[in-house]
This record gives C-alpha cells, sequence and structure tokens, in this order.
C-alpha cells in the first residue's frame, strides 16, 4: 500500500486547454477517494496521470513519497480497473486473471496460488475455466478486478468500473467492491459521474468541475455543507431546490413566504442584496401531516402543488414559482455544468409515501431554517458555511482565479 499525492497538477492539451488545473489532493495509505463530476470535468484524465497513462504538465505525482512524473506505467506498481473490462477473449477466466503474472514471469505455483485466492474472494471458482464472452458484465468486472488483486499493486485505480452494468447490478457490484477494499486494506481512486457511487463508497470525495478542485470533504461533509452552488445542485438527488432569497435582519425573503433564520446564518447574509437559497428536499415537511405534529406554525407557507410523485416509501411533490432574470440565468449557467441536470423554477418536497396529496391541492409548508443555504449567485460561494471547516473546501477564489484562467 501506498500513499499518493498530487502537487498543483495541471494537464494542458496542445491547444492550451487545462483539463485539470492546478489540483492538489493527498490521498492516505489505505483510503478511499472517489474523484466525481461531470463529462468533460477532468476525473478520468486525472487518474490516467497517476497511472502514467496521461503526461503531467506540471506538478508532481508522488506515489509512496517517490516522485513517479517521468515512470513509466509498468514502473508505478499500480493496479487500474477500466470501464469496457479490457479482458482478452480467447483466454479463460484463470488465464485473463493470471495474465499480469505470467508477463512477470512468476512461476507456475506462485501464479496458481494468486488466481485461485483471487478467485475465492471474487467468488469465480466455478468460473475460471469459462470464456469471458459466457459470462454477464458482472462476472466481467470481477475478473477485470481479480487480475487488478493479484498484481500486489500499491493502489488500484478504477475508471468508472460499474457504468456498463444495468442499475440492479451496479448496487450488487458497490457493495463487492466495498467489501474488497476493506478487505484488502488498499489505498483505491475511484473515477465516477454517479454520486450515488461517490457517496457510498468513498472515504472522501473530490469534486471536480472544468478541471478545477470545488471541494474535497467526506460524503456527509459534502451534503450537508456544500462550498459552493455547482457541489450543491451536484450532490443529492432529486437536487437541492435553489430559490431567489433577500435576507433583512433575520427575515429571509423566498417566494413563498418569509422564514425566520438563525441569528449567526443571518449575519453573513444580510446586506448583500439578492441570494440564492437552497434547501434539500427533505428539508421541508407538510405541516399538516400526522408525522408532522411536532412542527409549529412558524416558517410555515401555503402553496399549490402542480405535480405529485408516488414512490412507494416517499412522495415528490412540485411547486412552481416566480423567479427574477438574473436567478434564471445562473441556474441555466449552473444546468449547463451539471450536464443538463433540471434546475427549473419549482420547488421539489420530499413527503412521506403514506400522503394523501393530490395535483392542485393546496398544502401548508413547513422548512427547515437550520438547514438553509445561502449562496453568492456571482461567486456560487456558499455564504453560511465555515470555507476552513476541516480543510475540505478549497479557497473560493483560487478556484475561481483557476477557472478565470482556464476561460481565457
Amino acid at each position: 500500500m501506498a500513499t499518493i499525492e498530487m502537487q498543483h497538477i495541471v494537464k494542458r492539451y496542445g491547444d492550451g486547454f487545462p483539463a485539470v488545473n492546478d489540483v492538489s489532493i493527498d490521498v492516505e495509505d489505505g483510503e478511499f477517494l472517489i474523484l466525481v463530476g461531470p463529462s468533460g470535468c477532468g476525473k478520468s484524465t486525472l487518474l490516467r496521470m497517476i497511472v502514467g497513462l496521461e503526461d503531467i504538465t506540471s506538478g508532481n505525482m508522488l506515489i509512496g513519497g517517490k516522485r513517479v512524473n517521468d515512470l513509466a506505467p509498468r514502473d508505478r506498481k499500480l493496479a487500474m480497473v477500466f470501464q469496457n473490462y479490457a479482458l482478452y477473449p480467447h483466454l479463460t477466466v484463470y488465464e485473463n486473471i493470471a495474465f499480469p503474472l505470467r508477463l512477470a514471469g512468476e512461476k507456475n505455483d506462485v501464479v496458481d496460488q494468486k488466481v485461485r485466492e483471487a478467485s475465492a474472494v471474487l467468488e469465480l471458482d466455478e468460473h475460471l475455466q469459462r470464456k469471458p464472452a459466457n459470462l454477464s458484465g458482472g462476472q466481467r468486472q470481477r475478473v477485470a478486478m481479480g487480475r487488478a488483486i493479484v498484481r500486489d499493486a500499491d493502489a488500484f485505480l478504477f475508471d468508472e468500473p460499474l457504468s456498463n452494468l444495468d442499475a440492479k447490478l451496479r448496487g450488487q457490484m458497490r457493495t463487492e467492491i466495498a467489501r474488497l477494499q476493506k478487505r484488502l486494506g488498499i489505498t483505491t481512486v475511484y473515477v465516477t459521474h454517479d454520486q450515488t457511487e461517490a457517496m457510498t463508497l468513498g472515504t472522501r470525495v473530490a469534486v471536480l468541475k472544468r478541471g478545477v478542485l470545488q471541494q474535497l470533504a467526506t460524503p456527509r461533509e459534502l451534503y450537508d455543507n456544500p462550498g459552493n452552488l455547482f457541489v450543491a445542485g451536484f450532490i443529492g438527488s432529486p437536487p437541492m431546490n435553489f430559490l431567489p432569497a433577500t435576507v433583512e435582519g433575520t427575515t429571509l425573503k423566498l417566494p413563498f413566504g418569509e422564514v425566520q433564520l438563525p441569528a449567526d446564518k443571518a449575519a453573513k447574509a444580510t446586506g448583500r442584496g439578492l441570494l440564492i437559497a437552497g434547501v434539500r428536499p427533505e428539508h421541508f415537511a407538510d405541516a399538516a401531516a400526522p408525522s408532522a405534529r411536532d412542527v409549529s406554525d412558524a416558517n410555515t407557507f401555503d402553496a399549490t402543488v402542480d405535480v405529485v410523485e408516488w414512490l412507494g416509501n416517499e412522495t415528490y411533490a412540485y411547486i412552481p414559482f416566480e423567479a427574477p432574470p438574473e436567478v434564471q440565468e445562473h441556474l441555466a449557467e449552473l444546468e449547463r455544468d451539471l450536464d443538463g441536470e433540471s434546475l427549473r423554477t419549482q420547488l421539489v418536497i420530499t413527503l412521506d409515501g403514506s400522503t394523501q396529496l393530490s395535483e392542485g391541492d393546496t398544502v401548508k409548508v413547513w422548512v427547515n431554517a437550520e438547514k438553509i443555504h445561502l449562496f453568492d449567485p456571482g461567486s456560487g460561494e456558499n455564504l453560511t458555511v465555515d470555507l476552513d471547516h476541516a480543510g475540505t473546501i478549497p479557497a473560493v477564489e483560487a478556484a475561481r482565479a483557476a477557472e478565470e484562467d482556464q476561460s481565457a
């Protein structure tokens, strides 16, 4: 096992475009780090620079404390699992797993021992003499993982390994990968665009946008305290609600009514003019529902429900609202950054599945003021979190400067 240190990593292509722009991340020994973000954010490019498949324009890559910028991939002692499995169709499962050992000139008894140990871990014993074409997608991915395990590598690198699988199989493979990593205790860097994988697998998650690191934190910290609008919109499903807002004293004015903010939160936003308030769907409640009997009349408002989606265990209620053009412009830009994730001017509320709410009904909605985030529309900065909290959020000015440099 080994640490992986990325020190001010930059990758520029021939036209000067920075696919990765001044990214610094320290991956601890045995840590499971997730690189996540929409298409084109630089996550796969960064992974390929770790393994040596992409040259580094500037910055230093250290593995186990040793600078590896000029080392060939075969000399970095890393194992990589690709999205497309990269199995040899003419070889059996046994020989696919054994391939890196054969390449290294290992003795037959050593090869057999390692292959069978990996096969037992991945539950592939009954498939060892089969060919890849006769396996399911999940079985092929386990074969690719077995080939990585036998290499006795210092770290595992996964490049969107589950994206070719159906939803049910992805869930099963997530569990298998999590158990395998805990069992082996090996340093792992995992690239995905799927936030569910990011939130369930990672010790820490690095969120990237246009090659710039937006936030590096635990999954819970990302969810509870997003550093900016982009992270807030990317993490969470359904995504966070964004509403135009102004603050006067401790009063937050929203399209539906007024909410009383905690004094410390209000103080950070007073006098800033038009803001964007962010509230997750589950931080609302139907004030008239039996489950909300302890909810006070404070911070409630009446709204007419436009659409209701019942999912069994929960219900989503959609409530449209009006937003000024400048807020709509910022949300449209954010949608483009999020690969088209819809952030239309509608409020999404998560309710208990037992609700009898119907389309067209008027509902008395309560909002948890403690959970409201306030964002600066121009910079996207979250005004209600500590930007130095546990060192998890990059300096806003540094991230902004890197983005400006990229667009120049």
